[in-house]
C-alpha cells in the first residue's frame, strides 16, 4: 500500500479552516476521517463497503474533528484547526506513489566499455531519447503529479531502457538463455529473432540457447533438448506464427532452473511471457539472488489480452484485434445477408475485453460489446435480450462481439476446474449467448438467422502484423541492452510511448483492464450506439443518435 503524505503540526491553534483545503483532490473520497493516525482512523470505517476494496491513497492536513464524517456532510462546516491530521482516504486506482516501486534491481557496477559505445556518443540529446541518468514519469497529466504534493525530482518515474555506455557483463565471456512460456501469441518468433540478432551482432555474444517447451526446458525429468540458436538458425522464423521453442503452461520447482543455468554457465535468461510466466521468472530471480549468483532475469511481457499492467500495449496484441476485426466483418456480412440475421463473434479477452474494443472499432460494424469489465442482464425490458430484439426489428440485423471471459456470472456452471497455470476454467459466453438468442427469438416468435464465429485459435497463431514485427524487434533490443547492463527482475516496456523498465513485482501487481469510466470504453458505446449498461429494470436508454 502507499500513501501520499503531506504531514503539519502546530503547537498552536490556527484560524478557523475550510474544507475547502482539500478542493485540489480530484475526486473527492467517500469518507472522511479525522485523527493523528491512519490506522487508528481506519477502525472507525469498520463495515464501510468502500474500505473494503481498491487501493488507497492518504492526504493529511490539519483539523480539529474527532469522528468520521461523511464527504455528503462537509457542506459549508467550518472547524478550528489544531495539531490533528485529517485523513483522507479514498478508493481510486492509483496505489503506486512509492518511488522504491520503480527501482530495477542490478547484478552491479557497470564496468566494460560497451560494444555501442560509438553510436551513443555520437548521438545529440533531442526529445526523441532519454538520457540513461533521467526517468520516464508514471504521471501523464498535470492534476495527477500535482496531487501527489512532491518536489518535481521526487515524483515515481520508470528507468528509460536502451543501451548504455558502460555494461556489466563481458560480451566475449556470456552465454544468454531464451525461453517462450504460455499460450501463443503473435511475434513470438519475432522476439526470438530479434535477441539473437542483437546478442550476437551488436554486442558479440555467440552462445545463444533455447529452452525448450516453457519452463519444463530446464527440467531434467522433461527431457527436452537445449537449442544453440545462432543467426543462420532463426534469419526467418519470423515469418512463420507460433515459437522454435516450443511452449507450455505451468510453473516448475525454481531451484531446479536454476540449477541448469548454473550447469551451462548461462549470465542471463530473456524470459517471454504473461503474467504467471512473470510470477515464475521472479521466482527464478529470487532464488538466484539466495545463491548469491550474478545471473540476469529480464522479461519480455506477452500477453494477446494487453492485461499486463505499466505497459502501454504488449506485443501480437495489434495483430490480434486486427484478426479479430475480420472476424467481426464476416460476422457483419453473415447478418445483413438473411433476414433477422445476426453475428455472433467470441474473441479472446480472459479477464480484459481490449481486443473486443480495438476490433469493434477497428471495423465499426458491431452493435453490442460485451467485455468482463462490465457486467450485463440477459432479461427485462432493458436486458440485452430485448436490445438485441429491438435492434433487429429496427434495422434487420445485429452484430454481437463478446469477450470470452464477459457474462461468466449468467452462466449456470461456475469454473470447477484450473489449466496448468492455474487460470480457473471459463465457462463459453459464446454458445451460452448462441442458445439464449435463439431461445429468446423462438418465445417471441421471431424468425432468426444467426451465425456464431469463434476465431480463438486463428487470432493468436498468425504471425505477427508489420506494426508488431517492429514492436517485437524493439522490445527485444532493450531487453538486451538492459540485461548487458546487468539489470535484472524486470520486464521491458513501453510507457507514454517511451520504452522503460518495469520491476517485475510492480508489472504483476495487478491487472490491466478496460476502464468502463474511460475515454475506450466511451468510444465503444458511441460506436455502436449501445446503453452503458444493460438492467432489467432500469429506464431504457436512447442509444446514441446514428446508431449503424
Amino acid at each position: 500500500m502507499a500513501f501520499i503524505h503531506k504531514t503539519t503540526s502546530s503547537t498552536q491553534t490556527p484560524p478557523s479552516l475550510h474544507f475547502n483545503a482539500i478542493h485540489e483532490i480530484e475526486n473527492p473520497p467517500a469518507v472522511l476521517g479525522f485523527g493523528p493516525d491512519p490506522d487508528a482512523f481506519r477502525e472507525h470505517a469498520t463495515g464501510n463497503p468502500a474500505y473494503l476494496a481498491g487501493s488507497w491513497m492518504q492526504h493529511p492536513v490539519n483539523c480539529d474533528m474527532e469522528t468520521p464524517v461523511r464527504s455528503s456532510d462537509k457542506a459549508g462546516m467550518k472547524f478550528a484547526a489544531r495539531d490533528i491530521r485529517l485523513f483522507l482516504i479514498s478508493n481510486e486506482d492509483d496505489a503506486v506513489a512509492d518511488r522504491q516501486d520503480f527501482v530495477v534491481k542490478t547484478l552491479g557496477n557497470c564496468r566494460v566499455v560497451s560494444p555501442l559505445e560509438p553510436l551513443l556518443a555520437a548521438r545529440k540529446r533531442s526529445i526523441h531519447n532519454v538520457d540513461e541518468t533521467d526517468r520516464v514519469l508514471y504521471d501523464d497529466i498535470a492534476s495527477a503529479a500535482i496531487a501527489r504534493e512532491l518536489p518535481t525530482a521526487e515524483l515515481p518515474g520508470f528507468e528509460p531502457a536502451g543501451p548504455r555506455k558502460r555494461i556489466f557483463f563481458d560480451p566475449s565471456k556470456t552465454r544468454a538463455g531464451i525461453v517462450t512460456c504460455g499460450g501463443l501469441c503473435p511475434g513470438f518468433n519475432d522476439v526470438i529473432r530479434a535477441l539473437v540478432m542483437e546478442l550476437h551482432f551488436r554486442y558479440g555474444v555467440k552462445k545463444v540457447f533455447g529452452f525448450r517447451n516453457g519452463y519444463q526446458g530446464f527440467i531434467a525429468r522433461h527431457g527436452h533438448p537445449v537449442m544453440e540458436l545462432a543467426p543462420d538458425l532463426v534469419s526467418g522464423i519470423n515469418e512463420d506464427g507460433g515459437t522454435i521453442l516450443g511452449t507450455s503452461r505451468g510453473q516448475q520447482d525454481p531451484a531446479e532452473i536454476v540449477d541448469c543455468l548454473e550447469q551451462l554457465g548461462i549470465n542471463m535468461l530473456f524470459v517471454i511471457g504473461g503474467d504467471g510466466t512473470l510470477r515464475g521468472a521472479l521466482g527464478i530471480s529470487q532464488e538466484i539472488a539466495a545463491r548469491g549468483l550474478k545471473i540476469a532475469i529480464v522479461g519480455v511481457p506477452k500477453t494477446i489480452d494487453n492485461d499486463i499492467m505499466y505497459i502501454d500495449q504488449s506485443f501480437g496484441f495489434q495483430t490480434a484485434f486486427s484478426m479479430a476485426s475480420e472476424a467481426i466483418r464476416a460476422g457483419h456480412s453473415e447478418a445483413i445477408s438473411s433476414p433477422n440475421g445476426v453475428g455472433l463473434i467470441k474473441v479472446m479477452g480472459r479477464h480484459s475485453g481490449f481486443i473486443a474494443c480495438y476490433a469493434a472499432l477497428a471495423k465499426s460494424d458491431a452493435n453490442f460489446v460485451l467485455i468482463p469489465e462490465v457486467p450485463f442482464h440477459l432479461h427485462g425490458p432493458c436486458g440485452l435480450l430485448a436490445a438485441i430484439q429491438d435492434r433487429v426489428q429496427r434495422r434487420g440485423h445485429a452484430v454481437i462481439v463478446a469477450a470470452e471471459g464477459a457474462g461468466q456470472t449468467l452462466l449456470d456452471e461456475t469454473p470447477k476446474s484450473t489449466d496448468a497455470s492455474g487460470n480457473a476454467k471459463l465457462g463459453d459466453i459464446g454458445l451460452f449467448l448462441k442458445q439464449k438468442i435463439s431461445d429468446h427469438f423462438a418465445t417471441q416468435g421471431l424468425e432468426l438467422n444467426l451465425k456464431y464465429i469463434d476465431p480463438s485459435y486463428l487470432i493468436r497463431s498468425v504471425p505477427a502484423n508489420p506494426f508488431d514485427s517492429v514492436y517485437c524487434l524493439r522490445l527485444a533490443h532493450n531487453a538486451v541492452h538492459a540485461a548487458m547492463c546487468g539489470r535484472t527482475e524486470m520486464v521491458v516496456g513501453r510507457w507514454h510511448g517511451r520504452f522503460v523498465h518495469v520491476p517485475i513485482p510492480l508489472a504483476i501487481r495487478e491487472r490491466n483492464q478496460v476502464d468502463p469510466n474511460g475515454d475506450l470504453w466511451m468510444s465503444v458505446l458511441e460506436a455502436t450506439g449501445q446503453p452503458s449498461l444493460f438492467q432489467p429494470d432500469q429506464a431504457r436508454e436512447v442509444a446514441v443518435p446514428g446508431d449503424n
